[in-house]
């Protein structure tokens, strides 16, 4: 089995009361994507945990593609903004804070930027 960012994708489509979610998980784009829709809402990473972004992860202009490919009604920015790393000689400051808002820019409308147990409107 292949680990780390050459692992195939892996994420959920979950429905439940007819309301289907996309969870990506921590991937990257991939070719199956434009096939995983219709969706009312995909939660998409716009960032990885560290400072620096490697090879298997979505930053704000892929995940904005990756919205061009599913074409979900919403979309929610997550993997961002919750782990600030001590010791680190670059300031991570921008990267807890910026990456939902590029990606809104980038996106478009369908983008909801929520609060930890804010709701999603579909």
């Amino acid at each position: 089995m292949t680990h780390g960012p050459y692992a195939p994708a892996v994420g959920h489509v979950v429905e439940a009361g007819g309301v289907r979610v996309y969870v990506a998980g921590d991937t990257d784009l991939f070719a199956g994507m434009s096939r995983l829709g219709p969706v009312d809402v995909a939660l998409l990473p716009v960032w990885g945990w560290g400072p620096t972004l490697g090879p298997g992860h979505l930053d704000p202009p892929r995940a904005a593609e990756a919205v061009r490919r599913i074409k979900p009604k919403k979309a929610v920015p997550v993997h961002w903004g919750t782990l600030a790393i001590g010791g680190l000689r670059r300031p991570m400051g921008r990267l807890l804070v910026d990456p939902p808002w590029e990606f809104a820019e980038a996106a478009g409308d369908c983008v909801v930027v929520t609060q930890p147990g804010q709701e999603v409107p579909t």
